[in-house]
């Protein structure tokens, strides 16, 4: 069976500058995967590309092998970003969003999800009114309600507190055991990558440097920037 995901020869590139460009990646269906790296170094747009809301400039994306890729597909990958897009409705109606448009229903999917991410007192207050941590749950209440394939994380615990960073951490962590929930998760969070994820890529300059699983990455890393870059000494 190929990959769930299969990039060859993929560059993106923007007014001219190219940001992401890496000649070959594949992510198997139920991977676990941290990408780390400093700022700019086109880990965001590579989430953007895995979550088909755009396409390369150059190269391919296959989907199980096929390059065409399907309104079913699309609807299977869902992303979390750094900071949430709430409506301004209740928390219920936030999470129970994509379910609506897909003419789906929540059944007890909806109580299990609110109590185990502590939000299940807050289902009929505004969204807007909750505090940052709340607002980070709730937005991936939304994304696990449709229960994807692939779930992309863009920093959602960038600037949550210890608490809420346990419990989305060890939320995205049940989906992936209990769901084999394809993973990818964006972060600057070294410690985070290692708690988190079974492979650990290093991207520099939108070039993908190293990947290996995550024990092996920061133990021995292969790349002498990969080497630099976990202890700190690289320039960028």
């Amino acid at each position: 069976m190929p990959p769930l995901y299969t990039l060859d020869n993929v560059a993106q590139i923007y007014a001219g500058r190219t940001v992401l460009s890496i000649p070959h990646l594949a992510i198997p269906a139920g991977q676990s995967l941290a990408i780390v790296g400093p700022s700019g170094a086109g880990k965001s747009t590579l989430l953007r590309l895995l979550a088909f809301l755009e396409e390369p400039t150059e190269g391919q994306i296959a989907w199980r092998g096929e390059t065409t890729i399907s309104a079913e597909t699309r609807r299977s990958v869902t992303m979390v970003f750094q900071r949430p897009a709430l409506l301004r409705r209740t928390v219920r109606d936030n999470i129970l969003y994509g379910l609506k448009i897909r003419g789906e229903t929540a059944g007890q999917h909806l109580e299990t999800l609110s109590e185990q991410l502590g939000i299940a007192p807050l289902l009929d207050t505004a969204a807007h009114k909750l505090s940052g941590g709340e607002q980070q749950r709730v937005a991936l209440a939304r994304a696990l309600i449709t229960r994807p394939a692939v779930l992309l994380l863009d920093e959602p615990t960038a600037h949550l507190d210890p608490q809420n960073v346990r419990l989305i951490e060890a939320m995205i962590n049940d989906s992936h055991a209990t769901a084999n929930t394809t993973i990818v998760w964006v972060t600057h969070n070294l410690f985070q990558a290692q708690r988190v994820a079974a492979q650990t890529a290093l991207l520099l300059d939108g070039r993908l440097i190293e990947i290996a699983p995550t024990d092996a990455f920061f133990a021995r890393p292969q790349q002498p920037e990969t080497a630099a870059f976990l202890k700190g000494t690289l320039i960028y």
